[in-house]
């Protein structure tokens, strides 16, 4: 396990003044730890830590309910993309996945996730909450563009769409914004991904597991995957248990928030992997019961008694819009197969690894995804 503290990459740098050198520094520096990590801490001021405890609050009352409740907002039928996904429902696609499988075996044991070969779905719930702008034309996937579910139960209803929108906006906001950094930094136009991504179904999806259900160490709360969206960005969360891997040292990274500060996480997915033609990679990671979330849920249980312990994380997956052509950058194209022409001298790659990115619609590649995961048939 790795001691490496992921980049902090500044957001009020580049808000501030974002044709500064300071600024285009910050905008590379964002860029090369998405090549190299896959991943990244960003500071962001306008994010309120209020907020997100407001936010937490609210979600782990939601999924206290009686699941008899619960069952009430979710639709199978749309593919889980709205509403509730009860827990033992998403796979993990790397349990059967055979490419995924390799990279598990390249791993250096010590550095490999919790096995997941014989692991059953994840035992994590999920709320997905779409935030996303309609488009001005009639998209090619409105399974994937459906309105909102909203609970009913009292004590929830009344509070939940401010809350959730509040909270969704902040990591939306800055997202969007890093995703024009990120633009910057690798040498393309800044509104490059802002403008694939205007009209995509952007879902807030906070994930929730039962800690007293699923509180034992080394339980797989979310089995080593990736995420099929472009980005994902994280608030802090209340309990530790978040390992990713960096793409370019295969070590297994705990994710660790600076004590305080607004800070976010942002993760690479497959739509940004596929758009550079992989040179950024999608990052591997999973949620467990670890000796770090054993002391967090000891503090939790007497600092707030009253309160029902169950690990919330305030996920905001960012999507290119449904109807967008996704095809590979070809200056990033060229720079990825740069990359792999060094690893492969360096005797780090097989040969006859090399992933091709097909042309496909941004809906297409999400159905693929989806139905990898079992949440669509």
């Amino acid at each position: 396990m790795s001691d490496v503290i992921l980049p902090i990459v500044d957001l009020d740098v580049f808000l501030s003044n974002p044709d500064s050198e300071a600024s285009v520094k910050e905008c590379k520096k964002a860029a090369d730890a998405l090549i190299t990590y896959g991943a990244l801490l960003l500071h962001d001021s306008r994010v309120s830590e209020e907020d997100n405890n407001t936010f937490l609050d609210l979600i782990e009352d939601y999924f206290a309910q009686p699941e008899e409740l619960l069952k009430k907002d979710e639709r199978p039928e749309l593919g889980y993309q709205v509403g509730v996904t009860l827990e033992n429902t998403e796979k993990p696609k790397c349990a059967v996945d055979e490419p995924c499988l390799k990279v598990i075996a390249r791993l250096d044991p010590a550095e490999r996730p919790l096995d997941i070969t014989a692991h059953s779905p994840d035992p994590k719930c999920r709320f997905f909450w779409k935030m996303s702008e309609k488009p001005p034309y009639e998209t090619k996937y409105p399974g994937l563009n459906m309105p909102n579910v909203i609970p009913q139960a009292d004590g929830v209803r009344e509070r939940w769409t401010p809350v959730m929108e509040k909270w969704g906006s902040s990591m939306k906001t800055a997202v969007g914004n890093l995703a024009e950094m990120a633009a910057v930094g690798l040498g393309l136009p800044r509104e490059t991904f802002r403008d694939a991504g205007r009209y995509g179904p952007h879902i807030l999806a906070p994930t929730a597991s039962d800690l007293v259900k699923y509180g034992e160490k080394d339980t797989i709360l979310a089995g080593f995957h990736t995420d099929l969206n472009f980005l994902t960005i994280h608030g802090r969360s209340r309990y530790p248990g978040l390992n990713i891997w960096a793409r370019n040292t295969g070590k297994r990274i705990p994710v660790k928030f600076p004590p305080t500060g607004r800070y976010l996480l942002v993760q690479a997915g497959k739509q940004l992997e596929h758009l550079s033609g992989g040179l950024i990679k999608a990052g591997f990671h999973e949620v467990v019961v670890n000796d770090a979330t054993l002391q967090a849920i000891e503090r939790r249980k007497a600092e707030n008694p009253g309160r029902p312990l169950i690990r919330i994380s305030s996920t905001f997956f960012w999507h290119l819009s449904s109807d967008y052509d996704l095809a590979p950058i070809p200056e990033l194209q060229q720079r990825a197969r740069e990359i792999r022409a060094d690893a492969v001298n360096l005797g780090k790659v097989d040969l006859d690894e090399e992933t091709v990115y097909e042309p496909m619609k941004v809906g297409q590649q999400v159905l693929n995804e989806l139905r990898h995961i079992a949440l669509m048939a």
